[in-house]
Protein backbone atom coordinates (compact mmCIF):
# COMPACT_ATOMS: atom_id res chain seq x y z
CA UNK A 1 0.00 0.00 0.00
CA UNK A 2 1.33 3.65 -1.37
CA UNK A 3 1.45 6.06 1.38
CA UNK A 4 0.78 9.21 -0.46
CA UNK A 5 1.59 11.82 2.24
CA UNK A 6 5.16 10.42 2.08
CA UNK A 7 5.52 10.74 -1.74
CA UNK A 8 3.86 14.51 -2.01
CA UNK A 9 4.02 16.62 1.80
CA UNK A 10 2.17 19.17 0.29
CA UNK A 11 -0.62 17.46 -0.37
CA UNK A 12 -0.70 15.90 3.58
CA UNK A 13 -0.50 19.67 4.61
CA UNK A 14 -3.26 20.73 2.37
CA UNK A 15 -5.35 18.32 3.38
CA UNK A 16 -4.49 18.93 7.38
CA UNK A 17 -5.57 22.54 6.29
CA UNK A 18 -9.39 21.71 4.74
CA UNK A 19 -9.85 19.20 7.48
CA UNK A 20 -9.33 21.93 10.02
CA UNK A 21 -11.61 24.18 8.25
CA UNK A 22 -14.24 21.70 7.44
CA UNK A 23 -14.44 20.32 10.72
CA UNK A 24 -14.48 23.52 12.04
CA UNK A 25 -11.44 24.05 14.59
CA UNK A 26 -13.46 26.84 16.45
CA UNK A 27 -10.99 26.64 19.35
CA UNK A 28 -8.00 26.95 17.16
CA UNK A 29 -9.86 30.15 15.67
CA UNK A 30 -11.35 31.54 19.03
CA UNK A 31 -7.64 31.21 20.54
CA UNK A 32 -5.98 32.45 17.69
CA UNK A 33 -8.22 35.52 17.69
CA UNK A 34 -7.80 36.16 21.25
CA UNK A 35 -4.16 35.96 21.12
CA UNK A 36 -3.93 37.96 18.38
CA UNK A 37 -6.09 41.28 20.04
CA UNK A 38 -3.71 41.03 22.69
CA UNK A 39 -0.63 41.18 20.20
CA UNK A 40 -2.63 43.95 18.30
CA UNK A 41 -2.77 45.98 21.77
CA UNK A 42 1.19 45.52 22.43
CA UNK A 43 2.45 46.30 18.96
CA UNK A 44 3.34 49.95 17.63
CA UNK A 45 2.20 49.36 14.32
CA UNK A 46 -1.33 50.72 12.76
CA UNK A 47 -3.97 48.21 11.86
CA UNK A 48 -3.39 48.79 8.97
CA UNK A 49 0.31 48.52 8.83
CA UNK A 50 -0.69 44.72 10.92
CA UNK A 51 -2.92 43.69 7.98
CA UNK A 52 -0.75 44.86 4.65
CA UNK A 53 2.71 42.53 6.88
CA UNK A 54 -0.03 39.90 7.66
CA UNK A 55 -1.13 39.36 3.81
CA UNK A 56 2.79 40.06 3.02
CA UNK A 57 3.65 37.02 4.88
CA UNK A 58 0.72 34.83 3.98
CA UNK A 59 1.04 35.07 0.12
CA UNK A 60 5.00 35.03 0.86
CA UNK A 61 3.62 31.16 2.76
CA UNK A 62 1.06 30.01 -0.77
CA UNK A 63 3.93 31.12 -2.97
CA UNK A 64 6.41 29.29 -0.83
CA UNK A 65 3.82 26.36 -1.04
CA UNK A 66 3.55 26.30 -4.71
CA UNK A 67 7.10 25.73 -4.93
CA UNK A 68 8.36 22.41 -5.38
CA UNK A 69 12.42 23.46 -4.25
CA UNK A 70 11.21 24.41 -1.21
CA UNK A 71 10.21 22.73 2.03
CA UNK A 72 7.39 25.82 3.45
CA UNK A 73 7.42 23.84 6.80
CA UNK A 74 10.88 24.47 7.03
CA UNK A 75 11.25 28.57 6.25
CA UNK A 76 9.58 30.68 8.71
CA UNK A 77 8.16 34.09 7.65
CA UNK A 78 8.12 37.26 9.46
CA UNK A 79 7.13 40.57 8.46
CA UNK A 80 7.72 43.80 10.05
CA UNK A 81 6.60 46.72 8.45
CA UNK A 82 7.13 45.51 4.79
CA UNK A 83 10.40 44.06 6.02
CA UNK A 84 10.65 40.09 5.53
CA UNK A 85 12.56 38.04 7.86
CA UNK A 86 12.99 34.61 6.46
CA UNK A 87 14.72 31.86 9.07
CA UNK A 88 14.52 28.24 8.58
CA UNK A 89 16.69 25.62 6.72
CA UNK A 90 17.06 25.04 3.01
CA UNK A 91 18.74 21.96 1.39
CA UNK A 92 20.63 24.14 -1.23
CA UNK A 93 22.33 27.88 -1.94
CA UNK A 94 19.70 27.21 -5.19
CA UNK A 95 16.35 26.97 -2.67
CA UNK A 96 17.86 30.19 -0.05
CA UNK A 97 17.73 32.06 -3.51
CA UNK A 98 14.24 31.12 -4.67
CA UNK A 99 13.22 31.95 -1.27
CA UNK A 100 14.78 34.94 -1.19
CA UNK A 101 13.59 36.16 -4.87
CA UNK A 102 9.66 34.67 -4.14
CA UNK A 103 9.86 36.80 -0.85
CA UNK A 104 11.22 39.98 -2.62
CA UNK A 105 8.71 39.36 -5.58
CA UNK A 106 5.61 40.06 -3.24
CA UNK A 107 4.13 43.45 -3.47
CA UNK A 108 4.71 45.52 -0.45
CA UNK A 109 8.03 43.88 0.08
CA UNK A 110 10.92 46.55 1.31
CA UNK A 111 13.78 44.69 1.98
CA UNK A 112 14.21 40.85 2.47
CA UNK A 113 16.37 39.66 5.15
CA UNK A 114 17.68 36.25 4.94
CA UNK A 115 18.78 34.35 7.92
CA UNK A 116 18.29 30.98 6.12
CA UNK A 117 20.46 28.11 7.17
CA UNK A 118 22.12 25.71 4.04
CA UNK A 119 21.52 22.37 5.49
CA UNK A 120 25.08 19.92 5.86
CA UNK A 121 24.48 16.76 5.89
CA UNK A 122 21.75 14.16 4.36
CA UNK A 123 18.22 14.44 6.17
CA UNK A 124 15.14 12.58 6.59
CA UNK A 125 12.02 13.12 7.85
CA UNK A 126 13.29 11.96 11.10
CA UNK A 127 16.38 13.29 11.20
CA UNK A 128 20.00 13.09 9.47
CA UNK A 129 20.88 10.38 7.80
CA UNK A 130 23.93 8.17 8.28
CA UNK A 131 26.42 7.59 5.59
Amino acid sequence: MECYFLMYPRLGVALLLIACLLTGCVAMVAGGAAAGGYYVAEDKRTIAVITDDASITSSINVKFLKDDLLNPMAINVDTYKGVVTLQGMVDNPEAARRAYDIAYSVEGVKQVISKLTIRSEAMSPWGPVDR
